[in-house]
């Protein structure tokens, strides 16, 4: 489990298939830290450590993972955030993310705030997946709340410290992020249809 509370960048430096599988090596400061069967959260999706060497760790993606995520349009230089599971004796400073992305959903508009940032993201709605007004979203494995939430579309709002410090500098119109809908929401949705 994880709580949307990015610890670090990671840059992919390699990327390799091997039949539908995907491969990638990433470079991190975290890099020295990590053993074979962690589970670390890329961009919002949990994957398994495979191999570590100098600063560096491989992952694997399997078809299905690269399907339903941007992962699978990841190349050598590209930024992910980072954030390894949550310690049971630590603080919840964000809220409940599993790492299973939902969906992929689409940067519609960003706008300069005084110094903070303003984006907004659209997704398939014919997916089933719902933000509600002041609840959580996990964006490429960012803790954040949304507003201005619609069907479709929501709006979040980005400090500085995050911009920085997430691969959102990195993001412009037309970018696709990785969500993960809030998994109490999930639940009572599901309670709801029946």
């Amino acid at each position: 489990m994880f709580t949307g509370i990015i610890e670090t960048m990671g840059e992919v430096t390699k990327r390799e298939q091997e039949g539908a599988n995907t491969h990638f090596k990433i470079a991190s400061t975290l890099s020295h830290e990590l053993k074979v069967d962690q589970s670390v959260s890329h961009n919002g999706v949990c994957l398994t450590v495979v191999g570590v060497e100098d600063g560096a760790y491989w992952v694997t993606a399997i078809h299905e993972t690269l399907q339903k995520s941007n992962l699978g349009s990841l190349q050598a230089g590209d930024k992910v955030n980072l954030e390894r599971c949550m310690l049971n004796n630590g603080r919840f400073d964000g809220h409940i993310v599993q790492g299973h992305v939902d969906q992929t959903g689409v940067v519609s508009a960003i706008a300069e705030d005084s110094g903070s940032w303003l984006i907004d993201f659209s997704y398939d709605a014919a997916l089933g997946n719902v933000t509600v007004e002041k609840g959580s979203v996990a964006v490429n494995g960012v803790s954040l709340t949304c507003f201005n939430s619609e069907t479709g579309r929501f709006r979040v709002a980005i400090i500085p410290y995050t911009h920085t410090h997430t691969n959102f500098h990195q993001l412009k119109v037309g970018s696709t992020v990785n969500l993960e809908f809030d998994i109490i929401g999930k639940y009572v949705k599901r309670l709801l249809n029946k």
